[in-house]
């Protein structure tokens, strides 16, 4: 299996784990703005899953500049460098005290987050299906011309050319 392929299949999981945990935290939002959960519970719940979701992005995002893919690369710095910003200032954890003020800002965000990961996941999918598939057709090819060269070689060896060089 080629590496590009692994990457592919890192990045598929990678994301899908990134679109879950955002749903997560979404719906942990949702529900408190429902008074089905109290403010210490989702407030804990959603800080124990954001350090997950920066690392894991930041790995993905580190993965596609070691591999030298530009485009998913550029794509997801901008979104690396505001969860460092985020974390170096010590804005990553949702405030117990405050969640109830930052909650429609939190939840646009989160949907944000959400649909931006979304296009990613389908980027990615497109990349690995293509991958996939071209790795399976060149493998076939090779075989096909290495099963079928030394014929087409026998048969060919001792024609002429009909077009002469200028």
């Amino acid at each position: 299996m080629s590496v590009e392929l692994i990457l592919w299949l890192f990045s598929f999981a990678s994301v899908m784990v990134l679109v879950g945990l955002t749903a997560y935290q979404l719906i942990c939002l949702s529900d408190l703005e429902y008074d089905y959960i109290n403010p210490y519970d989702s407030s804990s719940r959603i800080n124990a899953v954001v350090l997950i979701e920066y690392s894991l992005q930041a790995a993905l995002c580190a993965s596609f500049l070691v591999t030298l893919h530009w485009f998913p690369f550029l794509m997801m710095a901008p979104v690396t460098y505001y969860h460092v910003k985020l974390y170096m200032a010590r804005k990553h954890l949702v405030d117990v005290t405050e969640i109830f003020r930052q909650l429609n800002g939190e939840k646009k965000y989160r949907m944000i987050k959400l649909a931006f990961y979304f296009c990613l996941f389908i980027i990615t999918i497109y990349r690995f299906d293509f991958k996939l598939f071209f790795s399976y057709y060149f493998v076939e090819l090779e075989y096909f011309m290495h099963l079928f060269g030394s014929v087409a070689s026998q048969l060919f060896k001792n024609t002429q050319c009909i077009i002469e060089p200028l």
